[in-house]
């Protein structure tokens, strides 16, 4: 029976790892990606409640 012959697997597997490398970064490379956000205002507009404007008397406890 035979010996199973390995000295090409280093140069096999190194070679379809440079090619699998290459393939990838080629894809990559025609993505195109989405321009970066632009900051919106955070600011939140205030809803007029009935009860912001009356006046309330707050009471303290008894002592």
């Amino acid at each position: 029976m035979p010996q199973l012959d390995t000295s090409t697997w280093l140069l096999t597997i190194s070679s379809m790892l440079l090619t699998l490398f290459v393939l990838f970064q080629l894809k990559i490379s025609k993505h195109s990606y989405l321009p970066s956000p632009k900051l919106m205002s955070t600011k939140t507009q205030k809803q007029q409640t009935p009860w912001d404007t009356a006046w309330t008397k707050i009471y303290l406890p008894l002592l």
